[in-house]
C-alpha cells in the first residue's frame, strides 16, 4: 500500500503514538463541542454538502448502508431521513463521538434503523460484499493508511455498490484560495480557542487538508484500487468535494 503525505500529518506533533491513536484521542477530547463547531465554522454549509453527497445514492436499492468515520452520526441520521434504507451501520474509532451519536439517535427515535459501533476503517468487522453503499463524510483524511481504508471499503461493498466520499478540498481561484487560507490558518483556530480547549484539532484540520490528494489524484487512487464509474464534484468554489466510485 502506498503512503501519502497526509497519512503522516498528525494532531500532536512530537507524540510517539500512531496517527490512529492520536486521532482517536483528539476526537474523544472535542466530542462535546464537535457538532456546535461544525455548524458554527461552516455557517451550516456542511449540512447542505451532506445532502448533496447523499443524493448520489438516490434511486438505488439500499438494504444496508455503512457510514465510516460516522462521528456523532450526522451522516447516518440524514441518510435515514432522506434515503430510508433498511439499516444503517456507523463505525468510528472514538468512543466519545459515538456516545454523543447514540444519544442523538435515541432522542430522534431512530434506534431501530441506525446502529453505531466502535470500528476502524482499516479493519472493518464485516464480511465481504455486505453493504449496498458506503459513505464517508470528512473522514478519509483521518485514515492512518488511505489506500488500506479504501480497500477495506471496497471489500465490504456488494458488487454494484457505491462509495460516496465527502471531503474538504482547496479552492482553485487565487482570491478564494487567499480568503480560504486566511480563514483556516487564522480565523478558525482563533474561534476554536474560544470554544474548545483543544486547538490542535483545527490546526490539524488545515494541515491535513493541505496535504490531502484531492480532485483527480483521489479519483486515480480509487481507480487503482478497482473502483469503477469514479467521479468527483467540487462544491462551494472547491472548498469541499464529493467523490464517487462503484464496485
Amino acid at each position: 500500500m502506498m503512503k501519502f503525505a497526509h497519512d503522516t500529518v498528525v494532531p500532536f506533533a512530537g507524540s510517539e503514538r500512531s496517527k490512529k491513536e492520536q486521532v482517536e484521542e483528539m476526537f474523544d477530547d472535542i466530542a462535546g463541542r464537535y457538532d456546535f463547531l461544525n455548524r458554527f465554522l461552516s455557517v451550516g454549509t456542511d449540512m447542505g454538502w451532506r445532502k448533496k453527497a447523499l443524493r448520489q445514492l438516490s434511486h438505488r436499492p439500499l438494504n444496508h448502508m455503512l457510514d465510516v468515520a460516522t462521528g456523532t452520526g450526522d451522516m447516518a441520521i440524514m441518510a435515514s431521513r432522506l434515503l430510508k434504507p433498511g439499516k444503517i451501520t456507523g463505525i468510528d474509532i472514538s468512543d466519545g463521538m459515538l456516545a454523543i451519536g447514540k444519544d442523538k439517535i435515541n432522542q430522534l427515535g431512530l434506534g431501530g434503523s441506525i446502529e453505531l459501533l466502535k470500528g476502524d476503517s482499516e479493519t472493518i468487522n464485516f464480511n465481504d460484499n455486505t453493504f449496498d453503499a458506503v459513505t464517508v463524510a470528512f473522514g478519509v483524511r483521518n485514515f492512518q493508511n488511505l489506500e488500506k481504508g479504501l480497500s477495506e471499503i471496497f471489500r465490504v461493498l456488494k458488487p454494484g455498490g457505491r462509495l460516496v466520499v465527502l471531503e474538504f478540498s482547496k479552492p482553485q481561484s487565487r482570491l478564494m484560495k487567499a480568503l480560504y487560507n486566511f480563514y483556516m490558518q487564522t480565523m478558525a483556530p482563533a474561534i476554536c480557542s474560544i470554544f474548545s480547549k483543544n486547538p490542535h484539532a483545527y490546526r490539524y484540520l488545515n494541515k491535513s487538508i493541505q496535504q490531502f490528494p484531492e480532485g483527480k489524484n483521489f479519483v486515480n487512487i480509487l481507480n487503482g484500487l478497482g473502483y469503477c464509474n469514479t467521479a468527483n464534484k467540487p462544491l462551494t468554489l472547491g472548498i469541499c468535494s464529493i467523490y464517487c466510485g462503484e464496485k
